[in-house]
């Protein structure tokens, strides 16, 4: 700071407050040649030559001055490369790289969200078509099933030994299951051991001879029954009409497990019922309630009904039970079958009620395609249980039903009256009531609730654009206007 010299001799302000103050380092003329000094230094640039007035008035000043002065230049220095470039240029180049780092992180993380939403899209894909193909195997097995026996009538007239001969072949679900378990298992067990884990189902103590015979022996009998009705309900009737019929058993069951097991009441079920009995007379009345069509809707009804029995009795004596634990289970059914059972089709035999003259003529090539084809659908149920959603097989077997009459229809030429037709529709939509959840009632209002919030946000979004809308044009036009809601 330049100033002309006062009337006492001091030239400015500062030499004023530092000549009161006594700082050593003042002299006259202090202020001026400090000034000069720092114009100086600034002006200097990194790698020039200062002048040599600036070295000569640095001498005359005492040491805490000269480092007192020199700092700025020094902090110029520091702000400044070599090449004499702002340090800011570098700082401008490492938020460029880290703009570009930031990119390229949110780059790979929507690639991240694509690989992922590819991948739930594929698995979702995936197990549509494994649910799919379940329903179509359970479907397509039962429809065989109706089929080869339906054929295997024409030359083989003998329900009760094609009923032994295929229960028979249970025996083999426990194999094909540990065999499963050996395939797939990380920790492979030994049979025994495999056998014993297996047959906790029957108690804790596993299965004794006495349970044997208390356990097996009930549900063995009523598997039989069951099995043995359908084949003698397909000799009266066609297969669509067995198939549908045999659907009633849903219906039994609910109400048996309402009776017996004191299940919830639900008013959709109820009328299930109501329509598959229904279903059930204008079955009886299709031929007047007379002749081969009554007793083959007796034995389809009673099919039925052993069946729902079958499976109450299960849940209520041995509860719920994993894939290994049925399979067990099935299999101790086929070897009671074997061992106790046999007896009955000797006897019939011998009593020329199911008598076939050459052992030759017993047509073995359809009894084995009959007692796959149920082995196959037993299995199917089993793991489909397990591997999937109960109601998955309960849809492939009610599909059976079209898939019978489209067999009927096409192969032997049958020709279904508007009572029989009307019949099936209304057993197969009892069946499909059936398969509505105990909560379908509260689920239900709970979606209608959701939609309607959902359409009271979108009118009120519509509101808020069209008002935010009408604001600006009214803007544009100089007024305001608040619409009214």
């Amino acid at each position: 700071m330049d100033g002309k010299a006062a009337p006492n001799g001091v030239a400015t302000i500062e030499d004023r407050i530092l000549r009161i103050t006594g700082y050593y380092g003042y002299y006259p003329g202090y202020s001026s040649q400090k000034s000069a000094s720092r114009s100086s230094v600034i002006q200097c640039k990194p790698g020039g030559n200062c002048p040599s007035r600036h070295r000569g008035m640095t001498r005359q000043l005492s040491p805490l001055s000269v480092a007192g002065d020199s700092a700025a230049p020094i902090l110029e220095l520091q702000n400044r490369s070599p090449s004499g470039i702002c340090r800011h240029s570098r700082v401008e180049r490492q938020s460029r790289s880290e703009e570009g780092t930031q990119t390229h992180t949110e780059s790979s993380s929507q690639e991240a969200e694509g690989q992922t939403r590819c991948q739930s899209c594929t698995s979702t894909f995936l197990k549509l078509i494994w649910r799919f193909l379940i329903i179509l195997s359970v479907s397509s097995s039962w429809v065989g099933t109706t089929q080869f026996v339906k054929i295997t009538y024409e030359t083989f007239d003998c329900p009760f030994f094609m009923t032994w001969f295929s229960t028979n072949w249970n025996i083999m679900v426990f194999p094909i299951y540990y065999s499963g378990h050996l395939a797939t298992a990380q920790e492979k067990q030994s049979p025994i051991k495999k056998i014993r884990e297996c047959s906790r189902i029957f108690g804790e103590d596993g299965l004794t001879l006495k349970l044997f015979l208390k356990r097996t022996a009930p549900f063995s009998i009523l598997w039989t029954l069951t099995n043995y009705l359908y084949l003698l309900a397909l000799k009266k009737l066609t297969a669509t009409d067995v198939s549908a019929l045999f659907c009633c058993n849903k219906a039994f069951v609910f109400l048996l497990s309402w009776i017996v097991l004191k299940d919830r009441f639900m008013g959709a079920r109820i009328v299930a019922a109501i329509m598959a009995i229904t279903g059930i007379v204008m079955m009886a009345y299709a031929d007047g309630f007379q002749g081969d069509s009554i007793i083959g809707v007796a034995y389809a009804v009673g099919s039925a009904s052993t069946s729902a029995l079958y499976k109450v009795l299960f849940k209520m004596f041995l509860g719920s039970a994993n894939f290994g634990e049925a399979a067990h289970f099935v299999s101790t059914l086929g070897f009671f079958n074997l061992i106790f059972i046999s007896v009955t089709p000797i006897i019939l035999y011998f009593t020329k009620v199911e008598y076939w003259s050459p052992f030759s003529a017993v047509p073995w090539g359809y009894l084995c395609g009959v007692a796959g084809l149920w082995l196959a659908f037993n299995i199917l149920v089993n793991v489909g249980v397990v591997l999937t959603y109960p109601i998955l097989i309960s849809i492939g077997t009610v599909l059976s039903v079209p898939g019978n009459a489209a067999v009927d229809l096409l192969k032997h030429k049958m020709i279904f009256s508007v009572v029989r037709l009307g019949a099936t529709i209304i057993i197969c939509i009892g069946f499909l009531l059936m398969l509505l959840p105990e909560e379908w009632d509260e689920i239900t209002l709970r979606f209608i609730n959701s939609l309607k919030e959902k359409k009271s946000e979108d009118h009120a979004d519509d509101i808020t654009d069209s008002s935010v809308h009408t604001r600006s044009r009214s803007r544009a036009n100089g007024t305001v206007s608040i619409p009214l809601a």
